[in-house]
């Protein structure tokens, strides 16, 4: 058999390494932290710790930074990163954007943990930035909905309950009865840190600073981009519009 021939036959059976995002679509590659409910019940404070919450924003920041992306959020152990209809990072392939993402997310996060941690992925598309709005509106509804059942669950198990106990406990229980639960334990949901219910933002800003010219005598002002980190993120219709004017601009 010949060489051309071989080769041929055997990229053929790539299969999926044509495949490719359409071409106008926005797009969210979301990473997920792999087995990571054992990795932090082991390592870190629960139900939230600032200490992995910082690794996660260095990571999403990577991510930001690596795809040039419009804006990334994070939440518990994932990052959703945003990527317009221009992005043609590998001509838009499915197989490079999802394995290169996740390599990134695990390197970034193995780097600043000082321990090995592993990051699946996936791709999202829409249509329009309308489409973008709905999705991540969906992550930060999902983040506060989380970071409830969380509160909840480790206030249980803090308070004696095992496993099965405080799992059955919270067993269609309603956002009202949770809330409930917390006071009675002393703790006010909506007094608790906004990264923790909200999620945490991060997009490109502009900055000026200002110096002197050593060649020409002269103070000059330069404008550069950096990472914004946002811990105070707005909710619902205030969070949409945050969200459409950055990707929209």
């Amino acid at each position: 058999m010949r060489w051309a021939e071989l080769e041929a036959g055997q990229r053929a059976r790539e299969w999926f390494h044509t495949l490719t995002a359409p071409a106008g679509m926005w797009m969210v590659v979301r990473v997920d932290g792999r087995g990571f409910s054992r990795f932090t019940e082991e390592r870190f404070e629960k139900p939230f710790d600032p200490g992995f919450s910082r690794l996660m924003v260095e990571t999403a920041q990577a991510l930001l930074t690596e795809f040039g992306a419009r804006y990334a959020y994070t939440e518990s152990d994932e990052i959703s990163v945003v990527l317009d209809p221009g992005h043609d990072l590998f001509g838009r392939s499915v197989e490079k954007i999802v394995s290169l993402s996740a390599g990134v997310a695990s390197a970034a996060f193995t780097h600043a943990a000082g321990e090995p941690a592993h990051f699946d992925s996936r791709i999202w598309l829409g249509a329009g930035t309308g489409d973008v709005v709905d999705y991540v509106s969906w992550r930060q509804s999902d983040a506060t909905r989380c970071a409830l059942n969380g509160w909840c669950y480790w206030t249980l198990r803090k308070a004696g309950a095992t496993r099965q106990e405080a799992t059955k406990r919270l067993e269609g229980t309603s956002t009202s009865a949770k809330n409930e639960l917390l006071f009675e334990h002393g703790i006010n949901f909506d007094d608790l840190p906004a990264w923790q219910r909200r999620g945490i933002g991060l997009w490109w800003e502009e900055h000026t600073r200002s110096g002197r010219d050593p060649v020409r005598g002269v103070d000059v002002t330069t404008t550069r981009r950096r990472v914004h980190v946002e811990h105070d993120l707005p909710m619902k219709d205030a969070y949409r519009a945050l969200v459409d004017r950055l990707i929209g601009a």
